[in-house]
């Protein structure tokens, strides 16, 4: 809809005009102005006085304070777009030849005749109509070209010939692949439109490359408010992330460049990203990928929470439910009580572990997996998370009850005696003989059913075992080795650094990896 400005020092005038226009049936948002100095003061406010933008100018000729001549004259001066009529009751010459000079469409003799008034309406609004359309169009394929060069660009380096120069991307100095793991931007078409609800004032191109990934190349001069740009563009992303869970229910990962210094580098920083993206596959719970971000900023994840995160994916490929509570109560102990991590980011972790053993567990209810996530994001105290959370592994308890993990008997037999024994010395041949097969064949069975060696198997239990045993007990370190299998305790320190990165003194004095 088009708006129209009516200015006529005249009430009864200005009344005429809209009733006219009433008469026409035509949709025009209607204003008005009782001379020219208030009519300009409408059309430069910077405060926007509510009339919005105006298409059409019908102004008379002689009025107090600013007449109409020299209102259009501040009009072209002040480069404003708009159609201008000019009606009056002053049949003069001088005057038509100067509203020819002065861009204006028509000029209507008071008192006004209505056919010639609704002509005169009707062929400028076709012609705003028209402009519109090639405003429209040329912008459709301006905005196309530009999404193009940026597509070429980022894909293949060389956009030569697609256009002049791609300097409508000077200036910007980051890039963020914003990916999801299903067809986000196929299935809600709204990827543009949800950025520009929540980025402000972020000066910024955005190109959708795939149903399930677009960039955003943009300028960190949007983020100077208090110095820490970082710390801003990872709020920026948190609550891009936050507000499209809640409005859709879905994930997204954010890949955040460092700083580039000119467009041609685009190609090698979108090689950066892509590959920074990659860590979504390994990292669980992470969502929010940089270089540049602070390590100790909540919404990052720790190494240990990937670790525990890798384990428990493997446990339950295992149908290891003796190692996937031992890894999970390990994760319940970094967050409980913590209060440097944001409640948001815990529920996002969690939520996520709730969706790998969702998926592992035949027949599950997915409306009942919707309310479980949905409560989880309720929840008020840790406590009720992990209630939840192990609610589901009670459930992965019985799925793999009904549908054992391995198909000989033999397997767990071994699984068993290594969990009842691991402080004893335990060999291959000593577990082959007991469940009468070959040491080959034991060794070769148990990696086929449980995707793990045996050997490894048995560190990894023991290591377990004995990081429980650093954190919950005072034992000397001398006497854990040997309750976990490792009279020697030289060999067990080397071990206990291979296995978590650090010796036992010390993870026993920092209480808990990080």
């Amino acid at each position: 809809m088009y708006n129209i400005l009516i200015v006529d020092d005249e009430k009864i005038e200005r009344s005429g005009i809209r009733m006219l226009l009433k008469r026409m049936g035509i949709e025009l948002g209607v204003f008005e102005a009782c001379n020219g100095k208030q009519a300009l003061e409408y059309l430069t406010s910077d405060k926007n006085t509510g009339i919005g933008h105006i298409d059409i100018l019908l102004t008379d000729v002689k009025m107090p304070f600013m007449d109409g001549i020299e209102l259009i004259k501040n009009v072209m001066h002040n480069d404003i777009s708009l159609k201008t009529i000019i009606f009056s009751g002053y049949n003069e010459f001088e005057y038509a030849k100067l509203a020819v000079k002065l861009g204006v469409k028509d000029y209507i003799l008071k008192p006004v005749d209505p056919s010639e008034f609704s002509s005169t309406i009707t062929g400028v609004i076709t012609e705003l109509d028209e402009e519109h359309k090639k405003d429209e169009d040329y912008n459709r394929q301006a905005n196309f070209i530009k999404q193009y060069y940026m597509y070429t660009l980022l894909n293949s380096g060389d956009a030569s010939g697609i256009l002049d120069n791609g300097d409508f991307l000077a200036g910007y100095n980051r890039l963020a692949l914003i990916e999801f793991n299903t067809d986000f931007f196929g299935k809600y078409d709204t990827g543009e439109d949800i950025f520009k609800e929540i980025t402000g004032e972020l000066d910024y191109q955005y190109l959708n490359l795939n149903p399930l990934q677009s960039v955003i190349i943009f300028s960190d001069k949007s983020f100077t408010a208090d110095g820490n740009i970082d710390k801003n563009i990872e709020e920026m992303f948190t609550n891009i992330h936050d507000y499209i869970y809640r409005k859709t229910g879905q994930f997204m990962y954010i890949a955040v460049s460092g700083l580039f210094n000119d467009y041609h580098e685009l190609p090698q920083v979108m090689d950066a990203v892509d590959t920074l993206m990659n860590n979504k596959f390994y990292e669980t719970g992470r969502y929010i990928f940089s270089d540049n971000i602070s390590e100790d900023t909540p919404v990052l994840v720790q190494i240990d929470d990937d670790a525990l995160m890798k384990q428990m994916k493997q446990d339950i490929k295992m149908k290891d439910i003796t190692f996937l509570r031992i890894h999970f109560d390990a994760l319940c102990k970094k967050y409980r009580g913590q209060s440097n991590f944001s409640h948001i980011y815990i529920k996002f972790v969690f939520s996520n572990l709730l969706k790998d053993f969702y998926d592992n567990i035949p027949g599950a209810d997915e409306a009942e997996f919707g309310r479980e996530i949905d409560r989880l994001y309720k929840s008020e105290d840790f406590s009720c998370i992990m209630d939840i959370v192990n609610n589901y592994i009670d459930l992965l308890e019985k799925s793999f009850g009904k549908e054992p993990a391995t198909s000989h008997r033999e397997i767990e037999t071994v699984k068993n005696y290594i969990h009842n024994h691991y402080g004893e010395e335990i060999g291959a041949q000593q577990l082959a003989d007991m469940v009468y097969l070959a040491p080959s064949y034991l060794s070769s069975l148990f990696k086929k059913e449980t995707g793990q060696n045996l050997s490894k198997y048995i560190k990894q239990y023991r290591m377990e075992k004995a990081k429980e045993l650093l954190t919950g007990t005072n034992m000397k370190i001398v006497n854990i080795s040997e309750q976990v299998g490792y009279p020697n305790v030289s060999y067990f320190v080397q071990s206990f650094r291979e296995y978590f990165g650090i010796s036992p003194q010390k993870f026993r004095d920092q209480g808990e990896l990080n």
